[in-house]
């Protein structure tokens, strides 16, 4: 029998054996649930052909045409990806609205005797709960801030500190960004895609115990942080890192290997620094990258552009952050 829920938390999606979406992949890629994989009923394409004739000529015919293209994808995801799975089998299965498509791949995998779950309103309920929890719901985790001037390793005392059994929550790995100009890492994840990663990783974090979170600005690359979290991050004690500038240098050099591999990408960034910024030292910038020095180059990039930025914005330290907290993060800092 096909079961329906409504109430579905990220800690919930775990009881079942595989998440299907069943949308068409361009929705898939805009947000989809943790976890879940794309066996669409239509594609793009055909979501398409189908929505025109529905539109535009006759809804029969639509629907005849579109219950053929629904029955030949099903068909194949059950000879292809589903065919490993034994009668053991329950999967959660959702659309946009929880209608036709999760209907249709529910049904069938209903027959072949699996134990199916759809989700009740689709992705839409997965939203709505979503939107709720992150912009009409305080955020009251024990937020901690780790700040620091670019390249004193603030990425990477996170990694540690994770390692070594301290609450982190890394928001430019969940944006796909690493918060400047140079921090693209890829594709960034949509705003809903970021929104839903931030909602699972603060769902998996326990209340009693602080969480240790860089201190970024209130949007990372193209994503935003929701205002909830903003203000959690703005009241949040503080414990800022120090390095020496060539350390600094030496962590970006690192860091950001694969664009100073990529000479045309360096230079496309260095173009679109701020305009407060010269035009002479962004063209000295540009030839020192062309010439190869970068060190030269993320020496000056960091005297004269990120040190001046960070000290505009920089929150004091606060001594309201935990005293042993503090001390490991500074133990830990200072084997970076």
């Amino acid at each position: 029998m096909i079961q329906r829920t409504v109430d579905l938390g990220p800690a919930d999606l775990a009881a079942f054996s595989a998440i299907i979406d069943v949308r068409s992949p361009s929705e898939f890629a805009l947000d989809r649930l943790p976890g879940a994989i794309n066996l669409p009923v239509l594609d793009d394409a055909e979501r398409a052909e189908i929505g025109t004739e529905y539109v535009q000529g006759s809804k029969f015919l639509a629907r005849r045409r579109g219950a053929a293209m629904v029955a030949r994808n099903i068909a194949r995801h059950l000879e292809g990806p589903l065919s490993a799975f034994d009668g053991s089998f329950r999967p959660l299965i959702y659309c946009w609205r929880g209608g036709q498509r999760s209907g249709a791949m529910a049904t069938i995998l209903d027959q072949v005797g699996w134990g199916v779950t759809v989700v009740h309103g689709g992705y839409q309920t997965w939203r709505r709960q979503t939107v709720r929890a992150l912009y009409e719901t305080p955020v009251t985790h024990r937020l901690v801030l780790i700040d620091g001037p670019t390249g004193s390793g603030k990425t990477e005392l996170l990694t540690r500190l994770s390692d070594d059994g301290v609450q982190t929550l890394d928001l430019e790995a969940l944006a796909g960004h690493r918060g400047s100009l140079f921090g693209a890492v890829g594709d960034q994840p949509s705003q809903k895609l970021f929104e839903t990663r931030l909602h699972g990783a603060l769902s998996r974090l326990e209340l009693s115990r602080p969480v240790v979170v860089e201190a970024e600005s209130s949007r990372i690359g193209a994503v935003a942080l929701p205002p909830s979290l903003w203000a959690a991050m703005s009241a949040a004690p503080v414990i800022a890192l120090d390095s020496p500038v060539e350390r600094r240098v030496e962590r970006i050099l690192a860091g950001y290997a694969e664009i100073a591999d990529d000479p045309a990408r360096l230079d496309a960034i260095l173009s679109r620094l701020p305009r407060h910024l010269s035009k002479a030292m962004i063209g000295r910038w540009r030839d020192l990258a062309a010439g190869g020095d970068l060190r030269t180059l993320v020496r000056e990039l960091i005297s004269e552009h990120y040190d001046p930025a960070y000290r505009r914005s920089v929150r004091l330290s606060d001594e309201k952050a935990d005293a042993d907290l503090a001390a490991r993060v500074r133990r830990l800092s200072s084997e970076l």
